[in-house]
C-alpha cells in the first residue's frame, strides 16, 4: 500500500461527499415536483410523452397498483429485447453480420438487462450487433435505472407521507427520472468520455496488419496440434462512449467490450477510471441526502450515508491490503514496490491502473449493483476476491445500486430499529411511524429471497455435473466461482469469477431465474414496506424513542447488516475464499 493509493481513494470519498448535496437536492425537486433549471426544455417534452401515451400526471397509485405498473413495464421490455436478440441478423447496423444469439443465452441476456444485472455470459464485441447494443441493450440500461430510482422514489414517499395509501405513479416518476436524470447528464458525460479517448463511432471492424506476426500452437478438430502464424488483427469499433457512461450512471456494468473497462476503448485514461467510479456511486450516494430531504430528517440521510460509507471504507481496506501483500506462494518473484514495478498482485490487472485503482473499482462496482470491472475479480487474492462477494452478499446496501442500494438499506434500518425496540421493550418506531408484525414480515421476506436464491442454485449446481462441469479452478476456488455466480446474479450485480464457463443451458437459464427473483421478488415487499408506512400516522417522540439519526443508529445499522450478513454466509465463505487463503498462507496449492 501506498501514500499515492490512499490519496487516490481518499480524494474519491471526497468527491462522492461534495457531490451528495447537490444531487440529492436535485432529484429531492424532480420527484416532488419542484420547478428546476431545466424545466423551461424538459417540461413540454414530458407533456407531449404524457399525451402520446394517454398518462394522467395527476393520478396517484396504490402500492399494488404501482408494483403491477412496473412489472408490466419490465415483462414487455424484457420480451421485446429477447426478440430482438433472436432476429438480429435481419436487422439493421449488423456490418460485422452477427447471428442471431440462441434461445438459452438470448434468455439470459433479457432477464440480465431488465434486471439491471447486466450479467453477460458472452462477448459483447463478438456477439452483438450494433443495433442490439443500442436499441435493445443500452435502451435497457437507461430504462432499468430508472424503475430502480422510481421505486426507491415510492419507497421515500411511503415513508414522508401519512395517512394516505397513494405513493405516486410509476410512469411518471421513470418518465422524470429519464429526461431530468438520466439523459442530460449521459450526453455530458458520453462527451467526457470521447475527450479521453473512448471511441463512438459506426464503422465496420478494422483489419490490420501486425507489424510482428505471432506464431501459435493451436489443437484441431482431430486433436492434433499445428502451429499457426497470425499476421493480421481484427480491431473492434462501436458506439462505446454512449453506452458506457450508462453503463456506470446507471450501475448497470455492461460493457460492449468483453474486457469492460479493463478494456482502453471503454476506459482508456486514469481520469476516465476516476470518472467511472464517480458515475457509479453518485445517484446511490445521493439518495440518502434526498431521503433526508423529502422525509423532512436531514440527520436522517447523513446517519444512512454515514453506514454506507463506514461499510465502504471496511471493504476498500481489506481489498487494498490484500491485493498490495501479493502471493506468498510466488517464491523467487519480487512482488515489492519499486520505482519500475506495481508490487503486491498484479495478476488480471492493467498496469495502468495499479493495485490501488484496481482494488477500488472491485470495491465501488460490487458495492453498488454495477458490476463494471477494470480487473479480473477471478484473478484477486483469496481476500481480496472476497470483498466483492461480501459486498453482493450484504444486499449490495453499500451505497448499492441505482434505487436498489436506497430502497435495500431501508429494509435494513426496519430491522435495526426492531431490534432497539426489542431491547429497550417499546413499540418500534421510525420517524414517527411505529414498525409492527407486517413491515418487520415484509423486510424479513426481501432479506430471505436473496439468501434462499442465492445458496440453493449454488448447492445444486456443485452437486450436479452440469454445475461443476464449469468450473476451470478445483478446491475451494471453484466453489467460490459457482457461489460468485448466483451472489452477483440474485444481488443483480453482474461481475464474474470469469474463469466460470456461465455460456451454457444450465447456467444462462438458472442465473436469469436468479436475476429475476432477486430483483423483482425484492421489490414487491419493499413496496408493501412503504404502502404500509404510508397509512400509518405520526407519532410524537418520547424519552423512549430511539433516535435514528445519530452515531448510535449509525453503529446499530451497520452491526444489523453485519451480522445478518455473516449469519447467512460465513458457512460458504469458509469453505471457499477463506480456506483457500488459509490453504495459500500454508504454501499449499490445488
Amino acid at each position: 500500500m501506498t501514500a499515492n493509493g490512499w490519496f487516490q481513494i481518499g480524494f474519491f470519498v471526497l468527491v462522492i461527499f461534495l457531490i451528495t448535496k447537490p444531487l440529492g437536492v436535485f432529484l429531492a425537486r424532480v420527484f416532488s415536483g419542484e420547478r428546476t433549471f431545466l424545466d423551461p426544455v424538459l417540461r413540454p417534452i414530458e407533456k407531449l410523452v404524457y399525451r402520446l401515451t394517454g398518462i394522467d400526471e395527476t393520478h396517484e397509485m396504490l402500492w399494488t397498483e404501482y408494483t403491477t405498473a412496473m412489472l408490466l413495464f419490465s415483462g414487455v421490455s424484457m420480451a421485446v429485447l429477447y426478440l430482438m436478440e433472436r432476429v438480429q441478423k435481419f436487422l439493421p447496423l449488423n456490418p460485422q453480420k452477427f447471428a442471431n444469439l440462441e434461445p438459452g443465452l438470448a434468455f439470459g441476456t433479457a432477464a440480465s438487462f431488465t434486471t439491471n444485472t447486466n450479467w453477460q455470459a458472452y462477448s459483447g464485441e463478438s456477439t452483438m450487433s450494433y443495433f442490439t447494443q443500442m436499441a435493445g441493450l443500452a435502451y435497457h440500461n437507461f430504462a432499468s435505472a430508472a424503475v430502480g430510482v422510481a421505486i426507491a422514489v415510492a419507497v421515500i414517499r411511503g415513508i414522508a407521507r401519512k395517512e394516505t395509501d397513494k405513493l405516486g405513479n410509476f410512469w411518471v416518476d421513470m418518465t422524470r427520472c429519464l429526461l431530468w436524470v438520466l439523459l442530460p447528464i449521459c450526453l455530458v458525460g458520453s462527451l467526457v468520455f470521447v475527450s479521453q479517448g473512448v471511441i463512438q463511432n459506426l464503422k465496420p471492424y478494422t483489419t490490420v496488419e501486425l507489424i510482428e506476426p505471432q506464431t501459435l500452437q493451436v489443437t484441431g478438430a482431430d486433436g492434433k496440434t499445428a502451429t499457426q502464424t497470425v499476421t493480421r488483427q481484427v480491431i473492434a469499433q462501436g458506439p462505446v462512449a454512449s453506452q458506457e457512461v450508462i453503463k456506470e450512471f446507471g450501475t448497470n456494468g455492461g460493457g460492449f467490450f468483453g474486457a469492460n473497462s479493463a478494456h482502453p476503448f471503454e476506459n482508456p485514461t486514469p481520469f476516465s477510471n476516476f470518472f467511472q467510479v464517480v458515475l457509479i456511486f453518485a445517484i446511490p450516494s445521493a439518495l440518502t441526502y434526498t431521503l433526508g430531504r423529502m422525509t423532512g430528517s436531514q440527520r436522517h440521510g447523513w446517519a444512512v450515508w454515514a453506514a454506507m460509507a463506514v461499510l465502504f471504507l471496511a471493504g476498500i481496506t481489506t481489498a487494498y491490503w490484500a491485493e498490495a501483500r501479493g502471493n506468498p506462494q510466488l517464491a523467487g518473484i519480487n512482488e515489492t514496490r519499486s520505482a519500475m514495478q506495481s508490487g503486491g498482485n498484479m495478476e488480471g490487472k492493467e498496469v495502468r491502473f495499479g493495485i490501488a485503482n484496481s482494488a477500488l473499482f472491485a470495491t465501488v462496482t460490487t458495492d453498488a449493483s454495477c458490476g463494471a470491472i477494470n480487473g479480473q475479480h477471478d484473478s484477486f487474492t483469496p481476500l481480496g476476491g472476497m470483498v466483492p462477494l461480501i459486498n453482493i452478499m450484504l444486499g449490495e446496501v453499500v451505497f448499492g445500486g441505482v434505487g436498489a442500494g436506497l430502497y435495500g438499506i431501508v429494509v435494513f434500518v426496519i430491522l435495526a430499529v426492531f431490534i432497539a425496540g426489542l431491547m429497550v421493550g417499546r413499540t418500534p418506531e421510525y420517524l414517527g411511524k411505529k414498525i409492527e408484525s407486517y413491515d418487520v414480515k415484509m423486510a424479513m421476506l426481501a432479506i430471505l429471497i436473496l439468501t434462499f436464491t442465492i445458496l440453493g442454485f449454488s448447492a445444486l449446481a456443485i452437486i450436479k455435473p452440469f454445475g461443476t462441469s464449469s468450473i476451470s479452478n478445483p478446491g475451494p476456488h471453484g466453489l467460490s466461482q459457482v457461489l460468485y455466480a448466483y451472489v452477483s446474479s440474485a444481488g443483480n450485480n453482474g461481475s464474474a469469477f470469469s474463469g466460470l464457463n456461465a455460456n451454457t443451458m444450465w447456467y444462462n437459464t438458472s442465473t436469469a431465474i436468479a436475476q429475476l427473483l432477486g430483483r423483482f421478488f425484492m421489490i414487491i415487499p419493499v413496496l408493501a414496506i412503504a404502502g404500509s408506512l404510508a397509512k400509518k400516522r405520526i407519532v410524537p417522540e418520547s424519552v423512549g424513542t430511539f433516535p435514528v439519526t445519530g452515531g448510535l443508529f449509525t453503529g446499530l445499522l451497520v452491526a444489523t447488516i453485519v451480522i445478518v450478513g455473516a449469519l447467512t454466509f460465513f458457512p460458504a465463505l469458509s469453505l471457499g475464499p477463506i480456506l483457500e487463503h488459509l490453504l495459500m498462507a500454508a504454501g499449499k496449492s490445488f
